[in-house]
C-alpha cells in the first residue's frame, strides 16, 4: 500500500491545456474518487499516474517515490479500465494470473491466488470459461481480480462500472466498496457519475476544464460546495439555481421576491440591483405547511409561486418540474408520493431561506454561506 502525492502537476497536449495545477495527497489505504464532466482531465490525471501518459510539468511520488520517469510496468500500480481489457484467448484463471506469470511468480502461487480472489469476487465457477462466454458484470469481476492477485501498491480505477447496466451497476459498486474494507489499498476512482462519487469515496476531488474546484468528504461537498459548478454537479436531482436581483426587501426573482434571511443579509450586506445566482436543493422545497417548515419563523420562509410542467412519478417520491410565470427559470421539486399534481397546475412553493445558498453571477464562487 502507498500514498501518492501529485505536486503542480500539469499535462499540455500541443496548445491544449488538459490540466493544470493539480495538487492533492491521497493518504495510505484512502479510496478517494475524481468526478467531473466529460472532458474535465479526471482520465489524464489517472494514466499520467500510472504511467501511460508523461507530465508537461510537475511531480507525481507514490509511497514518497518520485516516479515521473519510472516505467509504468515498475510503479506497482494496477489499472482497471473501462472496456476492462480482458485477453480474449485466455481462460478467465489465465487472465487473472496473467500479472503474476509476467512476474514469473511461481505457479503453484498463482494458482493459489488465482483461486483465492476468484472466490473472494464470486467468479470461481468461471474459471475455465474465456471472456466472450461471460456476462458484463462478470468480465468486470475478472478485470478486478486480475489488478487484485498482482497485490499492487495502489489500484487506478478508470470508470469501471460505466458499461453495466443500472441494477447491476448498483450491485457492484456496493461489493466493490465492501472489496476495498478489507484490502484496504490505497484507491483512485474516476467517474462522470456523483453517485458513484459519493457512495465510494473517502474523499472527491470535483474538476473542471482541467482544474480542481473542490476537495473534500462526500457530505462536506453537498453540504458547503466552493462554487455553482461543484453544486449543481453534486445532486441528483441537481442544486436549482435561480437568477436574481437584489431590492430593498430581499432577492427578486422573476418578479417575485424572496425576503432576506438575517445572517445573510449581515454577512452580504447587498446592493439594490446587484445580481447574485440563488441555490436551492430540491428536498428544501415544499408545496405547503411542511411538517418540515413548522418550527420556522415566518420570516424564515419564502415563497414562490410556480406552473407544473412535467411530473415525474418515483415511487416513494415524486418529481415536479416548474417554471416561474413570465421567465425561463424552471425548478425541480421533490414532494410526497402522496402530493397529487398535474402539468398546467398552479403551485405555491415555499422555501427554507436558511438553506438558500448565493453564488457570484460572474466567477460561481460562493458568497453564503461562508
Amino acid at each position: 500500500m502507498a500514498n501518492v502525492t501529485l505536486q503542480d502537476l500539469k499535462r499540455k497536449f500541443n496548445n491544449v491545456i488538459a490540466v493544470e495545477d493539480i495538487n492533492f495527497e491521497i493518504p495510505d489505504g484512502e479510496f478517494w474518487v475524481l468526478v467531473g464532466p466529460s472532458g474535465c482531465g479526471k482520465s489524464t490525471i489517472l494514466r499520467m499516474i500510472a504511467g501511460l501518459e508523461m507530465a508537461t510539468s510537475g511531480k507525481i511520488f507514490i509511497n514518497d517515490r518520485l516516479v515521473n520517469n519510472v516505467p509504468a510496468r515498475q510503479r506497482d500500480v494496477a489499472m482497471v479500465f473501462q472496456n476492462y481489457a480482458l485477453y480474449p484467448h485466455m481462460t478467465v484463471a489465465e487472465n487473472i494470473g496473467f500479472g503474476l506469470q509476467m512476474r514469473k511468480v511461481d505457479p503453484k502461487t498463482i494458482q493459489e491466488r488465482v483461486l483465492a480472489v476468484a472466490r473472494s469476487l464470486s467468479v470461481d465457477h468461471l474459471l475455465d470459461r474465456k471472456p466472450k462466454q461471460l456476462s458484463g458484470g462478470q468480465q468486470q469481476r475478472v478485470a478486478l481480480g486480475r489488478a487484485i492477485a498482482r497485490q499492487p501498491q495502489v489500484f487506478l480505477l478508470d470508470e469501471p462500472l460505466s458499461n453495466l447496466d443500472a441494477q447491476l451497476r448498483d450491485d457492484t459498486r456496493a461489493e466493490l466498496k465492501q472489496l476495498h474494507q478489507n484490502l484496504g489499498i490505497t484507491t483512485i476512482y474516476v467517474t462522470h457519475d456523483q453517485v458513484e462519487a459519493m457512495t465510494l469515496a473517502d474523499k472527491i476531488v470535483v474538476l473542471n476544464r482541467g482544474r480542481i474546484q473542490q476537495i473534500g468528504g462526500p457530505q462536506t461537498i453537498y453540504a458547503k460546495p466552493a462554487n455553482r459548478m461543484v453544486a449543481t454537479f453534486l445532486g441528483n436531482p441537481p442544486m436549482n439555481i435561480l437568477l436574481a436581483k437584489s431590492t430593498v426587501d430581499g432577492f427578486d426573482v422573476a418578479g417575485q421576491v424572496l425576503p432576506y434571511p438575517k445572517s445573510l443579509r449581515k454577512r452580504l450586506q447587498p446592493a439594490v440591483g446587484q445580481e447574485f445566482d440563488l441555490g436551492i436543493r430540491p428536498e428544501h422545497i415544499h408545496t405547503n405547511k411542511s411538517q418540515n417548515l413548522k418550527e420556522l419563523q415566518e420570516e424564515e420562509i419564502g415563497e414562490l409561486v410556480v406552473d407544473v410542467r412535467v411530473v415525474e412519478p418515483l415511487g416513494r417520491e415524486t418529481l415536479i418540474r416548474a417554471g416561474l410565470p413570465g421567465s425561463g427559470i424552471m425548478l425541480n421539486v421533490q414532494v410526497g408520493a402522496d402530493i397529487s399534481s398535474r402539468p398546467g397546475d398552479r403551485l405555491v412553493l415555499e422555501i427554507d431561506l436558511n438553506k438558500l445558498f448565493v453564488f457570484d453571477s460572474a466567477t460561481g464562487d460562493r458568497l453564503f454561506p461562508g
